[in-house]
C-alpha cells in the first residue's frame, strides 16, 4: 500500500488511566442527525442518564462513553447500523471549535490534516495522531488508547467508523465533490450485518480485518490548493487554538509559551525572561519544563515566527517592512537575512514564486 496515496492509518497503543473525553461540539452533529431521524436528543440523554446541559458550552468536554452510548441508542431505536454516517453528514467546522475553521481555511487537504494532528487534543484525548511522509505517500495515523485496567479500546468500531466518516465528509467539503478515495481499511472484524451502506457513503472498496485502519487518498488531490484557503483566517484561528490548548492541557507548557509569543511578537521579539514572568514561572523553571517536553524557547520562537511569516507573505497587501515588525524584527535588514536562512530566497523572490 505504497504509491501515490495518502494513508490515514489507525494503530493502537496502551494509554495511561485517565478520563477520556471529546469536545462537546460532536453533539451538534449528533443532535442534528437525531432530529432528522425523528429522535429526541434530550429524551435520549435523560434515558441514558446523561446531563444534556453539559453540551451548552461549546468549549466543554463530554466523556467518550457518553458519545458511544448515544450512537448505540440511536441505532437500536432506528433498528439500523448506519447512524454514525448520518451524524458524519451533519459535519460543520464549529464541531471542532476554532480547529475546524483553521482546517477549512488551510491551503490544502494535506495541511488541514496536519492541523488536526497538531491540535488533536482540542477534539479528543482518546488517541494520538501523526502525519508522516513515505516516498509519494502521506501517512496520517491515529493511535487509539486502551483502558489500563481492562485493556479494552477506549473507542470501539462504531466510534472509529464515525470518526473516519467525519474526516471523509470534511475532506469532501474542503476539496469538492471530485475527491476520489482509493480505499477504506478497517482493522476491526467485519460486522455480521450488511455493510453495503459503507460502500454507498465512501464510494470505494472497503476492507475489514486489515493490518491497519486507513483512508487512502490520492496524494495529488490532497496537495492541491483549495478555494477556501485563507492564510489570514488560519493564523487568527491558530492563535485561538494555542490559547485554547494552553487552557485544556495545562501540563503542556509548549502551547502556553507559543500563545504568549503570538501575543507579544508585534511588540518586538519577546525575551525568555518576559515570557516566563508573564506565565508565572522563573526563567530556569520554564527552561527545564520545556526541555522535559523535548523543546526549547528558542525553537518555539523561531517556529512561530516562520509560521506567521509564511502566512503573511501570502497576504500581498502587507509590505516586507510590515511583516518584519509583525513577527518581532526591529529592522527589515535582519528580517531579510533570517528569511534567506529559512528559504534560501529573498522575501521578494519568495513572494514572486507564490504568484
Amino acid at each position: 500500500m505504497c504509491s501515490s496515496f495518502i494513508i490515514f492509518q489507525i494503530e493502537i497503543f496502551k494509554g495511561m488511566e485517565e478520563d477520556y473525553s471529546l469536545i462537546s461540539g460532536w453533539m451538534i452533529s449528533i443532535w442534528r442527525a437525531m432530529e432528522l431521524s425523528g429522535l429526541d436528543f434530550k429524551l435520549a440523554c435523560s434515558e441514558l442518564k446523561i446531563d444534556s446541559s453539559d453540551f451548552d458550552n461549546p468549549e466543554s468536554r463530554t466523556a467518550s462513553k457518553n458519545t458511544i452510548k448515544i450512537l448505540e441508542y440511536c441505532n437500536n431505536k432506528l433498528n439500523r447500523h448506519d447512524f454514525g454516517l448520518v451524524v458524519a453528514e451533519q459535519f460543520h467546522p464549529n464541531i471542532f471549535h476554532a480547529l475546524g475553521y483553521a482546517m477549512m481555511s488551510s491551503q490544502s487537504l494535506q495541511s488541514a490534516l496536519t492541523y488536526i494532528v497538531q491540535y488533536k487534543k482540542v477534539v479528543s484525548n482518546t488517541c494520538t495522531l501523526d502525519v508522516t511522509e513515505c516516498n509519494d505517500d502521506l501517512i496520517f495515523s491515529m493511535n487509539i488508547c486502551r483502558y489500563q485496567k481492562s485493556n479494552e479500546l477506549v473507542l470501539p468500531y462504531i466510534a472509529v467508523e464515525l470518526f473516519i466518516a467525519t474526516i471523509v465528509k470534511f475532506s469532501r467539503e474542503l476539496t469538492g465533490s471530485s475527491l476520489h478515495l482509493k480505499k477504506i481499511l478497517f482493522s476491526f472484524l467485519k460486522p455480521e450485518y450488511d455493510v453495503g451502506f459503507l460502500v454507498d457513503f465512501f464510494k470505494c472498496d472497503i476492507e475489514f480485518n486489515a493490518c491497519n485502519t486507513a483512508i487512502i487518498f490520492d496524494l495529488a488531490q490532497a496537495q492541491n490548493i483549495v478555494m477556501t484557503s485563507n492564510p489570514l483566517i488560519t493564523q487568527m484561528h491558530e492563535k485561538m487554538l494555542e490559547n485554547f490548548m494552553s487552557r485544556i492541557d495545562k501540563d503542556d507548557l509548549k502551547h502556553a509559551v507559543k500563545s504568549k509569543v503570538f501575543e507579544l511578537l508585534p511588540l518586538g521579539s519577546p525575551s525568555q525572561k518576559v515570557v516566563a514572568q508573564t506565565l508565572g514561572f522563573s526563567l530556569r523553571n520554564m527552561q527545564r519544563k520545556l526541555h522535559e517536553q523535548g523543546t526549547s524557547y528558542k525553537y518555539i520562537l523561531e517556529q512561530t515566527r516562520k509560521e506567521l511569516t509564511f502566512g503573511y507573505m501570502e497576504q500581498l497587501h502587507l509590505t516586507y517592512t510590515e511583516i518584519s515588525y509583525l513577527v518581532g524584527f526591529s529592522c527589515t535588514a535582519n528580517f531579510n537575512r533570517v528569511f534567506k536562512q529559512w528559504t534560501g530566497m529573498t522575501p521578494s523572490c519568495y513572494r514572486n514564486s507564490l504568484k
